[in-house]
């Protein structure tokens, strides 16, 4: 029923498309996502990762398209997270393959999480293997994003399998992203990067410069997720995405994220806002009663400025907005000034959790704003200064 995609003469797509996908450990997938394998085929056949164990009927379904899947002699782990390695142990137990392989973090993980006994063969960073009339060659990327994390290189068909990295959570009918519309494709490269590769930036950079040593020049990048790079243009395109967002160089963009109760948050937020554009920033605000979590993540990736904002709940920040911060604090984002901000009707502790928030995550807080109740002309006034005060921190960072 299910049929392989030809990529090369040699190489052909058998993964997955997931559809319904809407949530990814936190991150909103809006437009689902796919489990993307591959399978080799020369003097040897290879499988080059599998995908979610409910899934693993379809895989063998494009497989047999191509290829008994009994054929099979070599699989090859490069990530062990359960939506590549879910599949695997039912997959190894039809197949019987010859070997297994996997970095030396990738067999470790694999035995822990799957709990199996099978033998795999642990390959070195660099370390090149023959199958026959094709080689194949392995590059430890640790924490990219996870411990296990490495590219296979098939230098004869110049195509990388990138696992995770240069991916994107987008189900579509089309294979190669050059077939996609460009502004999704592109929109959803970013929001993959901000909500999962974003807190190993410095560890990009390293991997970037390694690729350029290599000299690694593939024609096909082949990712664990969406649609595929083939075209020359795209791939140096997100190779400089990824240096650029790496990098994390503020811009002058704002974010002004917060959540209301009765509508004063929500209007010193929008003043605030006017301040920044006075100041020069271009500004995005987010409010949480309309702004997914994920989105706002995606906002943050090239901004310079993050301000946030909650009305005081039971001596708290309102839910939505914790939310939201906590989420970002795990992403790490790096060289950003702000500010906090929030009305209160008894208490006000919500301001100072939100900029205790804000100095967890290193932003250089510039000042608050807290208003009683409803703000008046003045207290407006007021949030509008914050707003020109933090446009003008940035401008002095950034040299604008």
């Amino acid at each position: 029923m299910f049929k392989a995609i030809k990529i090369t003469d040699r190489v052909y797509w058998v993964g997955v498309r997931d559809w319904s996908l809407r949530n990814f450990h936190g991150y909103t997938t809006h437009k689902g996502s796919t489990y993307n394998a591959y399978l080799i085929l020369g003097e040897k056949v290879i499988l080059v990762d599998t995908c979610k164990k409910q899934y693993k009927n379809e895989l063998l379904s494009r497989i047999s398209s191509v290829v008994d899947p009994k054929e099979i002699d070599y699989i090859i782990s490069n990530h062990s997270e359960m939506d590549h390695s879910g599949a695997l142990p039912e997959v190894v137990e039809l197949v019987k393959p010859e070997k297994v392989f996997a970095s030396p973090m990738g067999v470790k993980n694999l035995k822990d999480q799957l709990h199996w006994d099978v033998q795999v063969q642990a390959v070195k960073d660099g370390e090149e293997i023959s199958f026959g009339d094709v080689k194949v060659q392995f590059f430890e990327t640790r924490m990219l994003h996870w411990p296990d994390s490495m590219f296979s290189w098939l230098p004869e068909e110049r195509v990388l399998f990138s696992q995770d990295a240069f991916a994107m959570h987008l189900s579509c009918s089309e294979l190669f992203a050059d077939e996609v519309d460009q502004g999704l494709v592109w929109r959803e490269t970013a929001t993959y990067y901000a909500n999962i590769l974003l807190p190993y930036s410095n560890l990009i950079l390293k991997l970037l410069e390694k690729v350029r040593k290599i000299g690694l020049n593939p024609t096909i990048v082949a990712t664990d997720h969406g649609p595929i790079w083939r075209r020359e243009e795209d791939i140096a395109r997100v190779l400089s995405l990824y240096e650029r967002w790496a990098k994390q160089e503020p811009t002058m963009k704002a974010v002004v994220l917060y959540d209301t109760m009765w509508g004063s948050t929500d209007l010193m937020g929008r003043a605030i806002a006017d301040g920044l554009i006075k100041g020069g920033c271009s500004v995005k605000i987010t409010p949480l009663s309309g702004s997914d979590r994920s989105d706002v993540a995606t906002e943050v990736l090239d901004a310079g400025v993050l301000i946030a904002g909650s009305p005081t709940l039971n001596n708290n920040l309102l839910p939505s907005v914790a939310d939201v911060l906590t989420y970002l604090k795990g992403l790490r984002p790096q060289n950003l000034v702000g500010a906090a901000f929030g009305s209160y009707g008894w208490s006000g502790e919500s301001v100072k959790q939100v900029k205790e928030y804000l100095e967890a995550m290193k932003v250089d807080v510039v000042g608050e704003a807290k208003v009683k109740y409803v703000p008046t002309q003045e207290d407006l006034s007021l949030c509008f200064d914050l707003g020109t005060q933090v446009a003008a921190k940035l401008k002095e960072l950034t040299g604008n």
